[in-house]
């Protein structure tokens, strides 16, 4: 027996639709290349976002064409992102971090036939051209009396390309399960994979995010987390759709002009990667600042330190929610709001229960099993890899022949974790980089989160290296506050009260700094490759 209700056929556009109608005069807030403080609403996000759509239809741009954006977040990004996916088309975020090689690979395997790029990057653009035969066009980022000379092919300035756009422009209705966006993975290993969403999987995922991130209905956010990185793991889609204040700071990442931005615009909730907010928080300490609307941070990207999550609790009065998740999962699976019970906890238990990654939202599943596949207990101690399914999680890769699941519909996160008795997550290590030394594990994550802890480390990262005894040892790379060598006994003496003395590294090694990949993670594969010799020549 089918059921009675009406059929629903989601297109994100009628997000940007609801936000319009609903909160229309709600602030979108830009900071601009030029650094100037550029305002508009969701009233006017809404209407040029259909302005844009009728201009790529009569341009001839139709539905399940792809087009790229090279951009950074403002709101003609965010515009970008309701009016290519509701006129039936997909977006697909370029990251302007990327290796030019990976950039050609991507943007030839979409095959995108647009890219919207910012103006700083149209040089980037222009050393690429040639490599790139699916372009048709380029449309950049800026007023008309900004547009730059350019041997871009067939360039347009963006307010000129909509200014014929209808405003009054009716969203289609599309298929069920239609493409809406298109991200790829950053590719440490191998090309880089895309991961294709459609607009149910983004809607249900905003869905979740509001109540899995216990996002209030009066919040100013800080979008720190770019548009290009996970759809701004879904901020685009569920801030319109609660009528939420967005601040988006563009270039400007560093501690003052976002400590600026968040002063300047109230901002209650902030969400970025934990290098950002080391940023933040130095100039803080540096400049006696103290971040005074701020309530919340939500961290995600790579794990939460003890370090960072103390000074935000104990300087700001900021409490720290983490997050986790995967381009493969739209990308948010877990969350680690604050709880009740949590709040009656002595400071040093519920710090250990806010380092954990957390539980998994409504529609996701966990489980964690053995290498042969069995699933483990969730005691908090068996180890073993993390799968994941549910609505919103990858099914099979862009233009890969076969599913990336299991015959049960699980995806294998590359994760090795443990789930306690209450359904909190903590991922132990990502698979390819857990130590195996003399038959058991060392977790790299938590070696590197206990050194950022002496008070003279800024930045720590673990690498696990073939040894002729062990199978594999620890060394481990620091970057210190000063930026210059410190004894490497003080760190080992801090070190054998938080670990277990078979962690301890057989090697500290002191760099200027780390290598980050174009998401701000760390690149362990070229500290692996560089050091895998390390104890077999000595």
């Amino acid at each position: 027996m089918i059921g009675d209700m009406q059929k629903w056929t989601p297109n994100v556009a009628s997000i940007i639709e609801h936000a319009k109608n609903l909160y229309p005069k709600q602030e979108v807030i830009s900071r601009m290349i030029s650094g100037e403080i550029h305002r508009t609403n969701y009233e006017e996000v809404c209407i040029r976002s259909r302005k844009l759509a009728s201009a790529l239809e009569k341009d001839g741009y139709k539905k399940g064409d792809i087009l790229a954006t090279l951009a950074l977040n403002t709101y003609r990004h965010l515009e970008l992102y309701y009016g290519i996916s509701g006129m039936g088309a997909i977006t697909h975020t370029l990251n302007f971090r990327l290796h030019p090689e990976q950039a050609v690979y991507i943007i030839n395997h979409a095959e995108d036939k647009i890219i919207f790029v910012e103006a700083p990057f149209v040089p980037m653009m222009e050393a690429l051209k040639d490599q790139l035969n699916c372009v048709e066009k380029y449309i950049i980022l800026c007023d008309k009396n900004e547009l730059p000379e350019t041997s871009l092919k067939n360039a347009i300035s963006y307010e000129e390309y909509i200014e014929g756009g209808d405003e009054n422009y009716v969203w289609p209705e599309l298929e069920d399960d239609a493409a809406c966006g298109l991200c790829y993975t950053s590719g440490t290993t191998g090309n880089p994979k895309g991961v294709l969403y459609a607009h149910k999987s983004n809607i249900l995922h905003a869905y979740a995010a509001l109540t899995g991130l216990t996002v209030s209905p009066d919040e100013s956010i800080l979008m720190v987390v770019p548009l290009f990185h996970v759809q701004a793991w879904g901020i685009p889609y569920y801030g319109p759709m609660f009528g939420l204040k967005l601040v988006m700071p563009g270039m400007q990442m560093e501690g003052e002009p976002l400590y600026d931005l968040i002063e300047r615009e109230d901002v209650t909730l902030a969400f970025g990667v934990p290098t950002v907010w080391m940023g933040l928080l130095s100039y803080c300490r540096d400049n006696n600042k103290i971040l005074k609307s701020v309530k919340n941070t939500v961290i995600g990207g790579s794990a939460l330190s003890l370090a960072i999550l103390k000074e935000f609790d104990e300087v700001h009065d900021v409490n720290v929610i983490q997050g986790w998740g995967m381009t493969e999962m739209s990308p948010l699976g877990t969350s680690n709001f604050m709880t009740p019970e949590m709040q009656k906890m002595n400071k040093e238990d519920r710090y250990a229960m806010q380092l954990k990654q957390g539980r998994p939202m409504f529609g996701v599943e966990l489980k964690v099993v053995d290498d042969s596949g069995n699933e483990l207990p969730n005691d908090g101690e068996s180890q073993g890899h993390l799968m994941v399914r549910g609505p919103w999680i990858l099914q099979r890769y862009f233009k890969a022949d076969k599913d990336a699941v299991d015959q049960d519909g699980w995806f294998d996160t590359g994760d090795i974790s443990v789930i306690d008795e209450d359904g909190y997550m903590t991922i132990k290590d990502r698979a390819k980089d857990v130590i195996k030394s003399g038959g058991e594990w060392i977790s790299s994550i938590d070696l590197e989160n206990a050194a950022v802890g002496h008070p003279d480390v800024a930045e720590a990262c673990v690498v696990g290296i073939p040894h002729p005894k062990w199978d594999e040892r620890p060394i481990l790379f620091i970057v210190t506050n000063s930026g210059e060598p410190i004894e490497k006994q003080s760190i080992l003496d801090f070190l054998a009260s938080k670990v277990a003395k078979w962690w301890l590294p057989d090697e500290i090694i002191f760099l200027k700094d780390l290598p980050h990949g174009a998401t701000g993670k760390l690149q362990k594969f070229e500290l692996r490759d560089e050091y895998n010799n390390y104890y077999m020549e000595k």
